[in-house]
């Protein structure tokens, strides 16, 4: 890019062609008052402010662009004088009372005023008499009309940041103002409550509800989805008052959604675990560590292989997840080592490894916008994953194409795009009609099909003897809307493809994702950037968690254990049993354990492999780390049933969660802010998390609390000193975080794998040859329908997700403001399945399904297809998974078949929410 020289103020001064002469002045050191412009925005011109003669000629800078030989003077009489009737017209209608307002000596109107020199006297003149109303109707932001300048950056960051557009300028002259459409409250506006115009706001309009400055700030990463984003908390006294997002950080450039932003204070929660709790009487009395520890350390080492099961948390750090199934292996001497991914992204990854070698997504979350075309299959990116949603809609918005296919119609269909509103659990046999397409009209890449992939012929035999009527009739899409995203997928590169528990979730999950995998090899798209397969993980650190091991069937980084050789050419990838014996120092069990479901539920059907087909263990002891499982795991009953006729139960975890009630012992874990260590984003980027104030009363961090209880049952390999020492061994075992160490990380972005301490990390995967494998495995592919299906007793398909305010059943439940924007359970029914069943929007319903029934409110809609309803996941009051089905899993990833639950419903007369539903 050229350069181009100009002189502002007398000062010759070099810019970049295209710099406006604004950012040129500031860039130099210049001051040009202005309130409209801000670095995130396009310029737009608004306040004339920064009016400035441009070779005699006067020029709204913020918009002019430098030009070579340009000589600008910033304060001649003419801009004075226009500058300073621009700032008495904002002064007449704002309220001066700097005294009490939160931007008060971080305000750019005070700034502006400042410098145009407006005396005590002429404020006085100018001061508006007349009070608008303020909008206090959202929990988080306050608007207040009467600090309002019109700038419009609110309205251009909810346009261009945001995507959102909830916000414009309505009415004209004196009247104008930002307006909602309909001049509604905020709270009851298409307001996706990021709070992204309360942080740009260059005055008092927008400001966070009950703001406190804080007295310093702390670096470190957002503990609710996978995304990863950068932020700051901010710290007064022993309470944590502010979290801001981290504009230098390349994920979210600054941006947070609502739980980002607001969701923090349930750190300071009067509902965290602060001491031991033993269970004596049938009652929780607090204790000190000693007898804590003392007591579970005796009661484990009771316990031993079969008998034992741990539950590793993914919202913990990788060294702590570590700890967990070093513990499980070494202390216990089980593989009965699990964690959340078993209930969602277990059949991605054994979906992709053999297809792959490599489970992890594909390119960085900033190559997003890189992409031409977007197929979102089975994710609500915008909810579940707000900063990865963002993305995706500033590439559409772009010229990208965007394929939606679900059976809702989710915020990203208010973009341009083709939608495949297909029924749940038939997922397959679109991805198949798709592939059909691309093969039969020669649209795939058979250059890179033949250099880059094996068994190419297997898999198009597989789709000889499939149709797209028959895909018609499976999915009820249409055809002709199947043969349009395919040519659409397949004409535009590089494609990104997008997927979450709508795929995963199924009893042949990871039929769906070799499915999807196999889209990407067709068309050529792996090993470049913008390309290739996105997983999105669903909790802060479940990538992390199937990183270090927390699953039975493989140790830290995914090295076999004993028995788990599943897939043939996995074969030449023996057991790396005798690699962490020799590293930990005790032999480790040879035998298969249980993931999540089967440690609950030993009957359930589809288990994979010869050597797992029959385990019928029973297990008697539990230590569960972070994870509330009677809310999270499918068929909770056999949840609550084996925890009841356990012989010891120890929880680990910050609130005292329905698992935690159920404990013998429960012990207060320090949460994200209260500690350090490494989280591992969807995008493979491990990234550090720091110590930002102490936990509450006697909380300890999980490592420690893991640690302790070994050293007290005597084993040796867990003298920790620190989060640091762990990361050390972790790098010395596990190759893709070879080259990862703390201090690297103060400096370096780095992305798995990463070899070695010279090794940059790999922002891309698979671009010479694919992990482990070199080539890509092409694997037959079939359409298995759903185990279970409707029928006349239960006639509609019940699937399940999250809402935007709320993640889980715990964190978010401990937040006010976030309990305010979704205060309660609710199940979306289409308007001709409501009409049928005399349901309104607000009735009272009853939802039933072959395991039990609960009851919530309904919510009438077009959005979702007929048959099918949707039920949010968050409220112990309705549980959802008081209905779904835990008999069937995934013989490869264990995953339960949720996503399919036959249901019927029944409208209620009663007023309020009963409790936790009814057998």
């Amino acid at each position: 890019m050229q350069e181009v020289k100009l002189v502002i103020d007398n000062l010759e001064i070099t810019v970049q062609e295209g710099t406006t002469v604004l950012e040129a002045a500031l860039q130099n050191g210049i001051y040009i008052p202005h309130l409209c412009h801000h670095p995130d925005l396009k310029p737009a011109g608004i306040c004339r402010l920064c009016m400035v003669d441009a070779d005699g000629q006067m020029l709204v800078s913020c918009r002019a662009a430098a030009a070579e030989g340009m000589v600008v003077k910033t304060g001649t009489p003419a801009v004075e004088k226009v500058r300073r009737l621009a700032v008495e017209l904002l002064i007449a209608e704002h309220d001066a009372e700097c005294l009490t307002c939160g931007k008060n000596f971080n305000c750019k109107l005070q700034e502006v005023t400042r410098f145009v020199q407006i005396d005590r006297e002429r404020l006085q003149e100018l001061k508006a008499s007349e009070r608008k109303p303020v909008d206090n109707s959202h929990p988080f932001i306050t608007r207040d009309y009467n600090k309002c300048v019109l700038c419009g950056i609110c309205v251009r960051t909810c346009d261009e940041i945001q995507g959102a557009g909830a916000i414009d300028f309505a009415l004209r002259g004196y009247a104008t103002k930002i307006s909602t459409f309909g001049d509604n409250p905020l709270r009851e506006s298409a307001c996706e409550s990021c709070g992204e115009c309360v942080e740009r706001c260059p005055v008092g309009a927008l400001l966070p509800v009950g703001f406190q400055q804080p007295s310093r700030e702390v670096e470190t990463v957002c503990p609710f989805c996978g995304t990863g984003c950068g932020l700051f908390l901010g710290v007064r006294g022993d309470k944590l008052v502010s979290a801001r997002g981290n504009p230098r950080h390349t994920t979210n450039k600054g941006r947070l959604c609502v739980k980002g932003r607001f969701g923090w204070s349930f750190v300071n929660s009067p509902e965290r675990l602060q001491a031991p709790l033993i269970k004596k009487d049938g009652r929780f009395v607090e204790a000190g560590w000693d007898e804590a520890l003392d007591l579970v350390a005796g009661k484990l080492s009771q316990y031993r292989g079969e008998e034992a099961g741990v539950f590793a948390s993914a919202k913990t750090s990788n060294e702590e997840i570590y700890m967990a199934s070093k513990f499980a292996r070494v202390v216990l001497g089980t593989n009965n080592i699990a964690n959340v991914a078993h209930l969602c992204h277990a059949n991605t990854v054994r979906g992709l490894l053999p297809v792959t070698g490599s489970a992890g997504m594909t390119v960085p979350a900033w190559q997003i916008r890189e992409s031409a075309c977007f197929f979102v299959a089975g994710c609500n990116p915008t909810e579940a994953h707000p900063v990865i949603g963002l993305e995706i809609r500033k590439a559409v918005r772009e010229g990208a194409r965007l394929i939606i296919a679900n059976p809702k119609e989710i915020s990203l269909c208010r973009l341009p795009h083709l939608r495949l509103p297909l029924r749940p659990g038939t997922d397959a046999a679109l991805i198949m009609g798709m592939a059909k397409v691309i093969l039969d009209e020669g649209l795939l890449d058979e250059k890179f099909i033949a250099e880059r992939t094996i068994n190419f012929e297997a898999f198009k035999k597989s789709l000889e003897i499939f149709s797209l009527n028959e895909a018609e009739e499976v999915t009820g899409v249409s055809k002709d809307l199947i043969r349009e995203a395919a040519r659409v997928y397949a004409s535009s590169k590089p494609a990104l493809i997008f997927w979450a528990m709508g795929i995963t979730q199924h009893s042949h999950g990871h039929n769906n994702v070799w499915a999807l995998a196999h889209l990407a090899m067709m068309t050529g798209n792996y090993g470049k950037p913008g390309a290739g397969v996105a997983p999105l993980r669903g909790h802060n650190n479940v990538q992390g968690a199937t990183d270090m091991g927390a699953t039975p069937a493989w140790y830290p980084g995914y090295q076999l254990c004993p028995g788990y050789e599943l897939y043939p050419r996995f074969n030449k990838f023996s057991s790396s049993q005798e690699k962490f014996e020799k590293a930990w120092g005790y032999k480790l069990p040879d035998s298969p354990g249980l993931s999540t479901v089967k440690q609950f539920n030993v009957k359930a059907k589809g288990w994979g492999g010869a050597a797992m087909r029959d385990l019928q263990q029973k297990i008697k002891a539990w230590y569960i780390i972070g994870a509330d499982l009677v809310n999270g795991v499918a068929e909770s009953g056999h949840v609550r049933r084996s925890l009841e006729e356990a012989e010891f139960v120890v929880v680990q975890d910050i609130f005292l969660t329905e698992t935690a009630k159920m404990a013998d012992v429960v012990l207060p874990a320090a949460c994200f802010a209260e500690k350090d260590g490494t989280f591992t984003s969807t995008d493979r980027r491990v990234q550090r998390i720091h110590k930002v104030l102490e936990p509450p009363g006697k909380a300890k961090a999980d490592w420690w609390i893991t640690s302790e209880i070994a050293r007290r049952m005597e084993y040796s390999g867990f003298d920790f000193q620190n989060p640091g020492q762990i990361m050390d061994e972790i790098a010395s075992l596990v190759p893709i975080y070879g080259g990862i160490s703390y201090e690297r990380l103060k400096e370096e972005e780095l992305r798995w794998p990463c070899i070695d301490k010279n090794h940059p990390g790999t922002p891309v995967l698979h671009v010479d040859q694919f992990i482990k494998i070199e080539k890509a495995e092409f694997w037959p592919l079939e359409y298995i329908p759903s185990p279970e299906l409707p029928d006349e007793d239960f006639p509609l398909i019940m699937t399940t997700g999250r809402t935007l305010p709320h993640f889980h059943y715990n964190m978010t439940r401990k937040v006010e403001g976030l309990n305010k924007l979704c205060p309660e359970d609710f199940v979306e029914i289409n308007e001709i399945d409501a009409a049928d069943l005399h349901i309104q929007s607000g009735d009272n319903i009853k939802v039933i399904s072959r395991r039990g029934s609960v009851v919530s409110k309904a919510m009438v809609s077009n959005r979702i297809i007929p048959g099918v309803v949707f039920k949010t996941i968050h409220f112990i009051e309705s549980p959802t998974n008081m209905l779904t089905s835990s008999e069937f899993i995934d013989p490869m990833g264990t995953t339960p078949n949720t996503k399919v639950c036959p249901v019927r419903i029944e409208k209620v007369a009663i007023r309020k929410l009963e409790g936790l539903g009814e057998k």
